[in-house]
C-alpha cells in the first residue's frame, strides 16, 4: 500500500458535497485521526460462494460513462467470466445459452429499472467431429474455419412502477467476437473486433465478445490485507486475464427521464434457466466492491438473487462496515466512527448535488449524471480529485476505484485525509478512443515461438498435412514432423503420431 497525491482541492470538493448532505439530514460527522497508508479492497470477481462456481453467469464489473468521443451518448459496459486464461482451450470462453444477461437502467431513482436491455446468446458449431475451436486461420467472423461461433439477440423492456409496458426486439443474430486463440489462429484480431461492433437504430451501437479485463488492482489483499505488513502491493494481478464483455452505446436522451432529471442508476444481472424452465437471478452487480468486501458471507448469495428495491436489508453492512475494523486490527489505523452515513450517500443514494436523483430510494446502483460532460484529461481518482466526470459519478475504464473507494471507506469525507492506494494506478493495456473502448484480449499463444522455427507457414495446409494418413507422401510420421515445422511442430507431430499408433493397433501390430 502506498500513498498517492490526490490534490487537496479535489478532496475538498467531494467532502463539501457529502458533508453538506449529511448536515442537511441532521447527521453529525465524527472527527477521525489522520491515517497512515493502509490496505485496499477488491473487485467483484468471484464475490459470492455460489456464483464463484458458475463463471459463465458471474458478473465481474460494470462501467457507465458519457462517451468521450460522442458526448450526446452514454456507454455502458458489463463484464462476465472472471480470470479467463487466454490459453484456456480447447473449450474457449462463451456466453451461456441458458442465461439472460440484463442491463438495468433506473432513470427516476425508485430502485426499479424503467429500461431493461436483455442479451441472449446462441452457440453454433459447424463440425462436431473435431475438438478444434477453429480449424484454420480466422480472418472474419463468418470464416468457415471459425468452428464455434455465437450470436445474440437484444430485447428492450420498458417498465413503470415495476410493471412492464412494452417489449421491443432491437437486434437479431448479431455475431460475437471470438476468444483470441493466438496469432496463428487469428492473425488480425483487431479486424474481428471491429466486425463485432454492430450499429442499431437511433445511433446506438452494441458489442459482445472477449476483451482484456479492464479492472486493475493488486488482488493479494485477501492474504491478510497484503501480507499483514504491506509487503504484497504494486502488482496488477489481473494482468494477462480476459473477460467476456457486453458494451452498449445509447443516445443519452433515450435513457434519461428528462433533460431536467439527467441522473440514471445502472446495474447488471444474470438470470439462469433452472430445471423447470424458469429463469432465476443468480448474479448482480452495480457499484464495485459492495458484494465483494462490504457484504459478509451470510448475505452474498442473497444479494446476488435480490433486487435493488430490497436493499434496505443490507443497510447495516454499509453503515457498519467490516473493512475499516480489519485495517485497524492489522495496521492499528483507527476506524472512522459509526454509523457511516457518508458511505450511504456515496454507495447507495448518490452524492447530493452531483449524482443523486430526487426522491431517491437508497439502493446499490452505479449512478451517473449524464449532464456532466467528459473531460479531455480524466483523473484516475475521479470526483475525489475534482474530476466530476469520474467515479463515483459513474465509472470510466481508467478510474482507479480501489484507491478512491479505499480513501472514502477510511474516512476521507469525514476529515481523515489520506492518500491510500494499492500502487496499481492504471491498466496494463491502453484503452481505445472509440466504442467499445476496451483493450483487445490477450492472445492464447502469447509466448515466443520454438527455437529454430519461423512462423510463416499457412495453418490450413499444416492441419491438412497433419490429418493426412501417414505414408501417403512417402515420408510417414517423419514427413509430418518436417512439414509442420512452421508453427506448432510438437502439436502436429502428436496428431500424426497418434494416427500412426491407431492404425498399428487396428492391424494388430501391438
Amino acid at each position: 500500500m502506498t500513498p498517492h497525491s490526490t490534490g487537496s482541492a479535489g478532496r475538498r470538493s467531494l467532502a463539501t458535497l457529502v458533508c453538506g448532505a449529511l448536515a442537511a439530514g441532521g447527521l453529525v460527522a465524527a472527527g477521525v485521526a489522520t491515517l497512515e497508508p493502509g490496505a485496499a479492497s477488491a473487485s467483484s470477481h468471484r464475490e459470492a460462494p455460489l456464483i464463484s462456481g458458475q463463471p459463465q453467469y458471474d458478473n465481474t464489473d460494470v462501467y457507465a460513462f458519457v462517451s468521450p468521443d460522442k458526448p450526446d451518448t452514454t456507454t455502458i459496459i458489463a463484464n462476465w467470466i472472471p480470470f479467463e486464461d487466454p490459453a484456456g482451450g480447447p473449450n474457449f470462453f462463451t456466453f451461456a445459452d441458458d442465461a439472460q444477461y440484463d442491463i438495468h437502467i433506473d432513470n427516476n431513482g425508485d430502485a426499479r429499472s424503467e429500461l431493461l436491455l436483455r442479451y441472449t446468446f446462441t452457440t453454433h458449431t459447424k463440425n462436431k467431429d473435431t475438438f478444434l475451436y477453429n480449424t484454420g486461420a480466422v480472418t472474419s467472423l463468418d470464416d468457415p474455419d471459425l468452428n464455434v461461433t455465437q450470436t445474440y439477440d437484444i430485447d428492450l423492456v420498458k417498465s413503470h412502477g415495476g410493471k412492464v409496458r412494452s417489449r421491443t426486439r432491437l437486434a437479431d443474430d448479431v455475431p460475437v467476437a471470438p476468444s483470441n486463440v493466438g496469432k496463428a489462429s487469428m492473425p488480425d484480431y483487431d479486424t474481428l473486433r471491429k466486425q463485432a461492433v454492430h450499429k442499431l437504430s437511433s445511433g446506438a451501437q452494441t458489442f459482445a465478445g472477449q476483451a482484456d479485463d479492464p479492472f486493475f488492482l493488486d488482488l493479494r489483499v485477501f492474504d491478510l490485507l497484503y501480507g499483514g505488513n504491506l509487503s504484497e502491493v504494486g502488482r496488477d494481478t489481473l494482468k494477462g486475464y480476459n473477460v467476456n464483455s457486453i458494451a452498449l452505446q445509447l443516445p443519452t436522451d433515450m435513457i434519461t427521464e428528462s433533460a431536467e432529471q439527467p441522473v440514471v442508476g445502472i446495474w447488471s444481472t444474470t438470470q439462469r434457466r433452472n430445471a423447470q424452465g424458469y429463469y432465476q437471478q443468480v448474479s448482480r452487480l452495480g457499484m464495485p466492491l459492495v458484494n465483494e468486501v462490504v457484504n459478509p458471507l451470510k448475505d452474498k448469495d442473497r444479494f446476488n438473487a435480490s433486487s435493488p428495491r430490497d436493499d434496505a436489508q443490507f443497510l447495516k453492512n454499509v453503515t457498519n462496515p467490516e473493512l475499516p475494523k480489519l485495517i485497524e486490527q492489522i495496521y492499528k489505523i483507527k476506524a472512522p466512527a459509526e454509523p457511516r452515513d457518508d458511505l450511504v450517500d456515496v454507495f447507495l443514494k448518490g452524492v447530493e448535488g452531483l449524482n443523486q436523483p430526487p426522491h431517491v430510494v437508497p439502493s446499490e446502483q452505479l449512478r451517473l449524471n449524464t449532464s456532466i460532460k467528459p473531460t479531455h484529461s480524466p483523473k484516475r481518482l475521479g470526483v475525489l480529485d475534482g474530476d466530476n466526470a469520474g467515479f463515483p459519478n459513474g465509472r470510466r475504464l481508467t478510474d482507479d476505484v480501489i484507491d478512491a473507494a479505499l480513501q472514502v471507506v477510511e474516512g476521507e469525507l469525514l476529515g481523515a485525509k489520506n492518500d491510500l492506494g494499492d500502487a496499481v494506478d492504471k491498466n496494463d493495456k491502453k484503452f481505445g478512443s472509440s466504442f467499445p473502448y476496451l483493450a483487445n484480449p490477450t492472445a492464447g499463444s502469447r509466448g515466443a515461438v520454438a527455437q529454430g522455427v519461423s512462423g510463416g507457414n499457412d495453418v490450413r495446409n499444416q492441419l491438412g498435412d497433419a490429418l493426412r494418413p501417414a505414408g501417403a507422401s512417402g515420408t510417414g510420421n517423419m514427413g509430418l514432423i518436417t512439414a509442420s515445422a512452421g508453427a506448432g511442430a510438437a502439436g502436429i507431430a502428436l496428431i500424426g503420431g497418434g494416427l500412426l499408433w491407431w492404425r498399428r493397433i487396428r492391424r494388430g501390430a501391438y
